[in-house]
């Protein structure tokens, strides 16, 4: 049926968390071989994504362009003063899912997996399911 993995992770107030070798140690852990690994953060101002991992100016550039299509709004309504992490959070989203083959996750060259924070610093919750 697949396992589930829980870590706990500290995020910085805003940036991109590198958790590849996080899912690489979980898999090797399920001894699974052939199937699939979701990667699943429960929060509603964070997200996950795979984006490159070779030039860090990607990351910058990633925040850069979310604070620019979700600049903060006075005319936002939700009293917690955090509608445009809502947003980028909606928009990047709560899962990925990345394929395994011989016990190796399927992940281009320059490819990571990433716990997006838009609203911290704060401690996340990341789950790794694998089938």
């Amino acid at each position: 049926m697949g396992k589930l993995y829980s870590f706990s992770i500290n995020t910085p107030k805003e940036g991109l968390v590198n958790v590849t070798s996080l899912a690489r140690e979980c898999l090797m852990d399920s001894g699974i071989r052939d199937g699939l690994l979701v990667a699943f953060v429960p929060h509603t101002t964070a997200a996950v994504t795979i984006n490159e991992n070779a030039d860090p100016d990607v990351q910058s550039d990633i925040l850069l362009g979310l604070a620019k299509s979700f600049p903060p709004d006075p005319g936002f309504r939700h009293a917690e003063g955090n509608s445009a992490a809502h947003l980028k959070a909606s928009v990047i989203g709560s899962s990925v899912t990345l394929l395994i083959e011989q016990g190796s996750l399927v992940l281009g060259a320059w490819q990571a997996i990433y716990l997006c924070e838009f609203d911290g610093p704060r401690t996340r919750k990341c789950y790794f399911k694998i089938i």
